[in-house]
């Protein structure tokens, strides 16, 4: 069998197994690497090689939790989740929608990707212990956002996937306008929407019981007024933004913000010990994932067989566009989920996908939806994306909810399953 398919294949079932999620994707580079016929040492030098070409990464995640807890520890989170409370009250679906146009904001308006997480989700557990919300649910939301504006809107992190897409796809010699990006993937981000709607007020619309477990973000209930902390929080997040934007690093964004909070005082020089430790603590897990995801990406890549594995597609297709267009989403799917990233997938398919697309009598368009598709299929329900893993570290605060079966699978069903089938829709009919 190809190495790419057994790898990925061994990877998600030692997931679903509930093995830790690092030593799963360690194993499936391994089992990965020795079928592609890089050998013990040859897949350990790749891998151990793209750990660290992907530190920033790290450090990033590791800065912004401690961004997250400095803004936490003012008090600015339980104002929000305070006259949330007072709003919604026990409309759980309206909370639901809402968190995930929150989430939203956060790949176009707001491209802070999801380092909101821990600043938001946290301090509303107890509100949705209250409401007795399924927490797959709330899952399932943020990944929406996390996932669906960046398909659709060519703003932020939207921008930046499509020009890949449109560079990729022009580097193989398929003519597309920037703008032309949008529509094709308008019915496979319609897709999602429709599974966003499924889990929210029909598959997990029954109460759900959790334990009241305190956690540092929920720990002071009485009232609270805004303040100059907040104030100072406010402004430490807008500059932790702009500087974000301008310099394109999370680096430097999330140092630029905990610089400010304690300039401005809303944090003492004394309690920066434990907050740092404690940012750490709640992203570094993340920051690891994704740092060995990098290291089993590349070892998938250096044994040559994503490509094999196109062309034995391309053997099985034949003349037939229903089954083409069905096989290269599902090989998108198949890649995306081992490597964790749509960003990544895209110039791993594109210079197969696009001649195919072309021998077929696929329309530039319906190549593009194709390519697109195929790229962000997979990024939801992913074990080893940022899409999932962000979710899961907001969720799991106090340690009742589980990574793979609460946020894994959800998604999975949820999104990969409805964006295949708009996916091809729109393969036949652009």
């Amino acid at each position: 069998m190809n190495a790419v398919v057994v790898s990925v294949l061994v990877m998600l079932g030692l997931s679903l197994l509930r093995v830790n999620v690092i030593l799963a994707l360690i194993i499936a580079a391994f089992t990965g690497g020795l079928l592609g016929g890089l050998g013990w040492q040859g897949t350990l030098d790749t891998f151990i090689g793209a750990i660290g070409s992907n530190a920033e990464i790290a450090l990033s995640y590791a800065l912004l939790g401690a961004l997250a807890v400095a803004i936490a520890h003012t008090g600015l989170m339980q104002l929000f989740v305070q006259s949330l409370s007072r709003v919604l009250k026990g409309a759980r679906g309206f909370l639901l929608v809402v968190i995930a146009v929150i989430s939203s904001f956060s790949q176009n308006l707001i491209p802070v990707h999801i380092a909101f997480i821990p600043i938001l989700i946290p301090p509303l557990l107890a509100l949705f212990n209250r409401l007795k919300i399924d927490r797959r649910a709330v899952a399932v939301a943020l990944t929406f956002g996390l996932q669906a504006p960046y398909m659709l809107i060519p703003a932020g992190f939207g921008l930046v996937f499509h020009k890949i897409v449109q560079e990729n796809v022009e580097k193989y010699g398929l003519s597309i306008e920037l703008n032309q990006l949008p529509f094709a993937m308008l019915l496979p981000t319609l897709g999602m929407v429709v599974g966003l709607f499924v889990a929210i007020f029909i598959t997990y619309r029954k109460p759900r019981e959790y334990q009241e477990i305190e956690i540092d973000q929920t720990k002071h209930q009485e009232t609270i007024r805004f303040n100059f902390k907040h104030l100072a929080a406010i402004i430490a997040i807008l500059i932790a933004l702009v500087v974000q934007l301008q310099t394109e690093s999370m680096v430097l964004g999330g140092l630029s913000g905990l610089v400010v909070m304690y300039v401005l005082g809303a944090i003492k020089i004394k309690e920066s010990d434990e907050l740092f430790t404690n940012g750490v603590k709640m992203m570094a897990f993340i920051g690891f994932i994704m740092l060995v995801a990098g290291g089993y990406a590349e070892v998938i890549n250096a044994t040559g067989q994503v490509d094999s594995l196109v062309k034995a597609s391309v053997d099985l297709i034949g003349q037939n566009k229903l089954l083409g267009s069905f096989m290269m989403l599902l090989v998108g799917l198949l890649v995306t989920m081992g490597i964790g990233t749509s960003f990544g997938t895209v110039p791993i398919l594109a210079p197969i996908y696009v001649p195919l697309a072309a021998a077929l009598g696929f329309s530039p368009l319906a190549t593009v939806a194709i390519i697109g598709t195929a790229g962000a299929l997979g990024d939801a329900g992913s074990p080893a994306s940022d899409s999932t893993l962000g979710p899961s570290s907001g969720l799991n605060a106090d340690g009742q909810h589980n990574h793979i079966w609460d946020t894994t699978v959800p998604t999975f069903i949820h999104f990969n399953i409805p964006i295949i089938i708009f996916g091809w829709i729109a393969a036949m009919i652009l």
